[in-house]
């Protein structure tokens, strides 16, 4: 990665850097009007070398015909294209037939193929260059291989510029082929376009534009290719190209996507003390990574920049962050965010609405939930699908089962259909409390209307029955899901499992786990928990400890609760050099064994090896 080097003394920057705008040479043409045509010799073989005139020695009046004016014939080349245009767009196989169509015309004059090719849309320019080239097998003008291609490069044709590149083995102008990085950027080729800008950095004298580097670090940061961001970023350096604030907005995008956010942000605060404004959406980037981070300190310091650089956050911006509070547990946080902005003269919309009625309701305010519902319908703006669903989902959880079945019939009644989502929400809140056999007709009635199943559908309705101690139907919805090619969610299958190994099944809970990975599937490594507890309980020690082990070499770490359930049934069954390897993890894990084990443990093993107990507790102490 390149370092970045101090902005205000290498980052020199500028607001409007000028887009690129390179000279097309221009294809040699010859002057149509009649006025300059004086029959001069050279025009005059022009003229029959177009159109195949090779009889010199009779003259018009010897063939008893009208003399013909070679400046109407030689102007009619435009015509002639237009027909030849016009034909090869509307005959699948034209080119059998071309050259009698037209008996008279030299096509392989560039004036002629010259006039045909910008007349013809640039897949069909490219059919006809090749059939040209079929005609005379040779190498053709490089001019107009660099209007063929540049015509493939303008239509964002890619591939079919790459394939002409490899069978003309042409060199295109430099400024052809700055335009050409600029295609492969766009069509997401950024290695294609690496190699170009190594090509063309080879060009003497010619100096890639800004726009271009900028083109292509943007692309390389919508396809998440950070190593590119970093390479390029080293050859402007070295090419000494002058940066603008557009590059270090792409610069700080790439430290988000390397989740570097500090990096970003300190970089951030430079070019604001320079003076310059990146784009909305770096603050934004910013934003949504703190939020992730949970660093809420920062992601106020960037607002209070963006507002006091005129770049006043938008809805999404403040949903954004919203979001993100709620989902990480500080609803109260996102509520005065919500209602700050209401006092400040914002209009929340019915997105900004949903989310933050949706934090209340995970967070158990359905008052407040209930408020902003109600202020919502009064500013005029009407609850779609998923506002519904998010209230509905909200009263379930508060046990109001009845308000939320009757605002589901008022939302039928405005119009809007059944869908997978209002189905899953009912099914889940009737699952929740209790209510599985009527969760369960819902079930029934999504196929009788044809609505899609999906894994939450299955989910809610396994936790349901596991909840409820009907192992046989949950275990029946679990096996349909396998069958469906779902992964059932974390909670419904911990649960499933629990509920076996609480009922002593938990050989079934083993098969299940073997199931699932046996599709592919990475069950929920905390369920091993329970299935080791379960195992104590049945003495299987030694497939006990394998799960132990299975856990750790995952990097998951076990619960507290599950170390000392084993280390007691291992120093009960006298397995003492068991029982201390687990106790060694547990203590790296950070665990505290309790005193009432402690002492159960040491008093056992005490009672016939004391010399060796107090050695090997001392080397498992010193290894921690």
């Amino acid at each position: 990665m390149a370092r970045i080097p101090s902005f205000l003394s290498n980052l020199w920057l500028r607001q409007n850097p000028k887009s690129l705008q390179p000279t097309t040479p221009q294809i040699r043409s010859r002057n149509l009007s009649v006025d300059q045509f004086n029959g001069n010799s050279d025009e005059i073989s022009a003229q029959n070398r177009i159109f195949n005139l090779v009889e010199p020695n009779r003259s018009s009046e010897e063939l008893g015909e009208k003399p013909r004016n070679p400046d109407e014939k030689f102007a009619s080349v435009n015509e002639i294209a237009k027909e030849v245009s016009n034909l090869i767009r509307i005959r699948p196989r034209w080119e059998h037939t071309l050259l009698t169509d037209f008996p008279t015309v030299n096509f392989t004059d560039p004036t002629v193929y010259s006039e045909v090719l910008k007349q013809s849309n640039v897949f069909l320019s490219l059919r006809f260059f090749f059939w040209l080239r079929s005609l005379s097998d040779s190498s053709f003008d490089p001019v107009l291989c660099n209007v063929v291609f540049s015509r493939l490069v303008e239509a964002k044709a890619a591939h079919a510029a790459m394939n002409f590149l490899d069978s003309t083995k042409f060199d295109p102008e430099p400024w052809s082929l700055e335009l050409y990085i600029r295609c492969l950027c766009e069509n997401g080729l950024i290695d294609k376009a690496l190699d170009v800008f190594e090509r063309l950095k080879k060009s003497i004298g010619y100096s890639i534009s800004l726009e271009t580097w900028n083109c292509a670090l943007s692309h390389s940061v919508r396809t998440k290719r950070v190593d590119v961001v970093w390479k390029l970023y080293e050859n402007m350096m070295e090419y000494n190209v002058i940066t603008d604030v557009n590059t270090v907005g792409h610069l700080i995008q790439a430290f988000c996507l390397e989740e570097n956010v500090a990096k970003g942000y300190e970089l951030l605060q430079q070019v604001l003390e320079a003076g310059h404004v990146p784009e909305n959406i770096i603050f934004v980037k910013l934003i949504s990574l703190f939020c992730k981070n949970r660093d809420y300190e920062k992601v106020s310091a960037v607002l209070n920049n963006m507002i006091a650089k005129n770049c006043s956050p938008g809805n999404d911006t403040y949903q954004e962050v919203i979001n993100r509070l709620c989902k990480g547990g500080m609803t109260s946080e996102g509520f005065r965010i919500f209602n700050e902005l209401k006092n400040r003269g914002y209009f929340p919309d019915r997105v900004m609405y949903t989310t933050m009625i949706h934090g209340l309701c995970e967070d158990k305010n359905l008052g407040g939930a209930r408020k902003l519902w109600f202020e919502m319908i009064r500013n005029g703006i009407v609850p779609n699908e998923y506002t519904y669903s998010a209230f509905i989902d909200g009263l379930f959880k508060s046990g109001c089962i009845d308000e939320a079945e009757k605002l589901h019939k008022e939302m039928l009644d405005k119009g809007y259909e059944e869908s997978t989502i209002s189905f899953n929400t009912r099914i889940n809140g009737l699952c929740l409390n209790g209510k599985v056999e009527e969760a369960r007709v819902l079930f029934d009635e999504m196929n009788e209307k044809g609505i899609f199943q999906d894994s939450i559908t299955y989910s809610s309705l396994i936790k349901g029955f596991s909840q409820q101690g009907k192992i046989t139907e949950a275990t029946y919805f679990f096996n349909e899901l396998l069958k469906k090619g779902f992964e059932p969610s974390s909670g419904s299958f911990v649960t499933l499992v629990e509920k076996l190994c609480e009922i002593g099944n938990v050989k079934e809970a083993e098969n299940l786990w073997v199931e699932m990975r046996s599709k592919g599937l990475e069950p929920a490594i905390c369920s091993v928990n329970t299935i080791i507890l379960g195992l104590s309980q049945q003495g299987r020690f030694a497939e006990m400890i394998e799960c132990l082990r299975y856990m750790i070499g995952k990097g998951v770490r076990p619960k507290e609760k599950t170390f000392e359930e084993i280390i007691k049934c291992l120093y009960l069954d006298e397995m003492f050099d068991d029982a201390l390897f687990v106790l060694e993890h547990m203590l790296k894990m950070g665990f505290v064994l309790r005193e009432s084990i402690c002492c159960s443990l040491v008093e056992k093993l005490c009672r016939d090896n004391s010399h060796l107990v107090r050695k090997s507790l001392d080397e498992i102490l010193e290894r921690r």
